[in-house]
């Protein structure tokens, strides 16, 4: 069941980095896990967090191809998904970003279709155009042409930056990356924020006091950790 719009909106008002630390506390998956590596780059790291369910394509640029899905299709699935969606697709080109499927007339298209944001192993175009909408971009590249680009299969899983993606999973992302929430911890993330936030308080105001010691600054270290779960995975 999607989350509400208060809650999404509580959870685009903190960092992935926050949004990180605090899926650790539930111990759902190993802490090297849930988010994309650094191949996948945010392209306008000004424009705030989006948070939204995803909508997943695969494309093919290098080549010509009858393969292309019927873009109705395509429509149909995104509006399968809650509000607001994210758009994560992966570049099946042997090297990848050949072609961009994204760009000015792409990026209107998809924002008119509630997409909160477009996540990508391949490249994208047009940047001045898609930041004009404030349409936040991820991708490996950024480059020219949109070669002989086609969308030829959409609903299916997608690995982006050593990341599976599946159709409805919820995507944090802002300029440190991409990230997954689960979703049956969603609605104790900002639980898990304060708790992470109230322990490293203390530390920092014990680093910033003036009359730091060594001995004050183990003492907030050494304070009870914040733990809201038993390991499950």
């Amino acid at each position: 069941m999607p989350i509400s719009a208060e809650l999404i909106e509580k959870l685009r008002g903190y960092n992935a980095p926050s949004i990180s630390n605090a899926i650790e506390l539930f111990n759902v998956r190993p802490r090297n896990e849930g988010f994309m590596d650094g191949s996948i780059r945010c392209i306008f790291p000004h424009l705030p967090p989006f948070v939204g369910y995803a909508a997943t394509y695969k494309i093919r640029a290098a080549q010509p191809g009858e393969d292309a899905v019927p873009v109705t299709k395509l429509y149909e699935h995104i509006l399968a998904q809650p509000a607001p969606r994210v758009i994560v697709v992966q570049d099946l080109d042997d090297p990848p970003c050949t072609g961009s499927l994204w760009g000015e007339v792409n990026g209107n298209v998809h924002k008119a279709l509630g997409c909160a944001a477009v996540v990508t192993d391949g490249g994208v175009r047009d940047l001045d155009e898609v930041e004009g909408i404030g349409l936040p971009l991820f991708a490996r590249e950024v480059i020219v042409s949109h070669a002989y680009v086609r969308v030829v299969e959409y609903g299916t899983p997608v690995t982006v930056g050593r990341l599976t993606v599946s159709p409805g999973d919820l995507l944090h992302g802002d300029k440190h990356g991409v990230i997954n929430i689960p979703h049956d911890i969603a609605e104790r993330i900002p639980e898990a924020v304060d708790a992470i936030e109230a322990y490293e308080r203390g530390i920092i105001n014990a680093a910033k006091d003036p009359d730091f010691t060594v001995e004050k600054l183990m003492a907030a270290r050494n304070a009870p950790r914040p733990r809201l779960a038993e390991t499950r995975y």
